[in-house]
């Protein structure tokens, strides 16, 4: 391992932050502060034609939401900025010179048009059209021109752009971390463009640079970036720099484990894509709107293509930076499992005490006022057994605080009977008469007038008096003890909504 650990997360500005990007971030987050190095965070926003506004704002703020923090960073600075690219352009030109000077890069001038006539040559000929050794000196570019002819052309400002000058007869050797050995002959590769005509750099001249001046030990990155590593290993050597140590990790597969984890499979399945909510007309909710904790998304994501080794499940972000190791990262793409994930923030939920779920629930919106704090921190506990998200948890809790203002169809149906409107007239006489609002007291005197309308002449069952009960108090069947619920409220407000039911009927 390096002596000094210097890793980063470069996004294009091109949209919100995937799952996907999120966990690449998290990855390099852990194994620097496992090694006691520094995280960086870089915004790669050279494709001007693509970027898009705010996209770097909401990849900063949803990083931050997860607890997943650079070390430098456009907002954090540092000493190896400028951290967005856009910014760095003088850099990149003058490395470029360097390669052009030593004959790794050249000049082409080929005209799209020339470019597509070639392309199509050669689709009739059943070949495939690859700008390299074998055609260079028949296309229009500094190496079949001379010198004389190209200078000519770079001053009447002829549009160009600057290609990497790959090898003929080369086996590049390169290993990663997570998938081992790895040989490519250069006779394959083709010359890649490394400045654009528009006056900026490709993502393989400025990532290499950029990763060698910021010092990086090691890149890790998605697994679709594999396939430039080559290219990568060949432009560290023509620059005589020595290369970092590289680890591609696996693709997040979709629900349904048939491609990757995309906005389209995503929506299919009902799973989002985004940590947060992104844009501003159609808003896309992302799992913060759905209620899922950044802790709990965090501990998921990492166990998405990576383990201990051990059967621990659950972690907190300290316990993921002791525990990881790069590699245990697995090859194999991972399924996307939003049931999984529910099931991890049930368990970090649980880990909350009353007091902090009450402060989530507040800065999730929900009104929790008419009730005391110490009651709501009651309710809470009791309800965060059964809840896997924060929606489920205000879903539990809300009738606690305001009266339903509609009823479930389906569960009212299996509620309702012939005797429905008697029962309920029944237990408000009950009710009213009560002088404690202990839920001891009001679950046992619920349980006598349970027997006692089973010994009738009606010989009414108990789910004909709880569930039009639980009808009236919650809107649904589902819920805590109504005992509980009824305490709560107290008896004014339970008589309330159960003559409220009643008028349904």
């Amino acid at each position: 391992m390096a002596e000094n650990i210097r890793v980063r997360f470069a996004p294009s500005p091109t949209g919100p932050l995937h799952v996907g990007g999120l966990r690449t971030a998290l990855f390099n987050y852990l194994f620097a502060k496992q090694g006691g190095g520094t995280f960086i965070l870089r915004i790669e926003d050279t494709d001007k034609k693509r970027k898009v506004d705010g996209a770097e704002e909401y990849i900063i703020n949803a990083l931050k939401w997860c607890g997943v923090s650079a070390d430098e960073s456009v907002i954090a600075g540092g000493d190896a900025g400028p951290y967005r690219q856009s910014e760095r352009n003088q850099l990149y030109k003058k490395h470029l010179q360097t390669l052009i000077d030593k004959g790794f890069a050249y000049y082409a001038f080929d005209s799209e048009e020339a470019l597509d006539h070639h392309r199509e040559d050669h689709q009739k000929k059943g070949k495939t059209f690859i700008y390299n050794w074998h055609n260079r000196l028949k296309l229009k570019n500094s190496i079949s021109l001379s010198k004389e002819k190209t200078q000519e052309l770079l001053n009447g400002a002829e549009p160009y752009v600057v290609r990497f000058k790959c090898p003929e007869n080369q086996t590049i050797k390169t290993t990663d971390l997570i998938r081992g050995f790895v040989e490519v002959e250069s006779s394959l590769l083709d010359d890649k463009i490394l400045y654009k005509s528009d006056g900026t750099p490709t993502y393989h001249l400025a990532n290499v640079i950029d990763d060698h001046l910021m010092k990086i030990s090691h890149v890790i990155r998605g697994e679709e970036w594999l396939p430039s590593l080559a290219l990568h290993c060949l432009l560290y050597e023509a620059f005589g720099w020595k290369k970092p140590l590289f680890a591609h990790i696996p693709l997040i597969l979709s629900p349904s484990g048939k491609g990757k984890l995309s906005k389209r499979s995503g929506e299919k399945a009902g799973v989002p894509v985004y940590p947060m909510a992104w844009g501003k007309e159609s808003k896309i909710n992302g799992y913060k709107e759905e209620g899922i904790l950044p802790e709990a998304l965090i501990n998921f994501m990492a166990m998405l293509g990576w383990g201990p080794g051990n059967e621990k499940e659950l972690y907190t972000l300290e316990e993921l930076v002791k525990d990881f190791d790069i590699s245990k990262i697995s090859s194999a793409g991972a399924q996307f499992d939003f049931e999984k994930l529910k099931w991890f923030n049930l368990k970090h939920l649980q880990k909350k005490s009353g007091e902090e779920l009450l402060e989530l629930l507040i800065s999730f919106g929900c009104n929790t006022k008419g009730l005391s704090k110490e009651k709501s921190i009651e309710i809470l506990n009791a309800a965060k057994e059964r809840s896997n998200t924060l929606k489920d948890l205000w879903g539990v809790c809300c009738c606690f605080y305001e009266p339903p203002k509609t009823y479930d169809e389906k569960d009212r149906k299996k509620a309702i009977s012939k005797n429905t409107k008697v029962v309920l007239e029944s237990l408000l006489e009950m009710l009213g008469s009560l002088d404690s609002e202990d839920a001891e007291n009001i679950r046992a005197r619920i349980h006598k007038f349970c027997e006692d309308a089973s010994k009738g002449e009606e010989n009414i069952k108990m789910r004909e008096i709880m569930m039009p009960l639980r009808m009236a108090m919650v809107g649904s069947l589902s819920g805590l003890d109504i005992g509980f619920i009824i305490s709560s409220v107290g008896i004014k407000e339970s008589c309330n909504r159960i003559s409220g039911f009643i008028k349904t009927l």
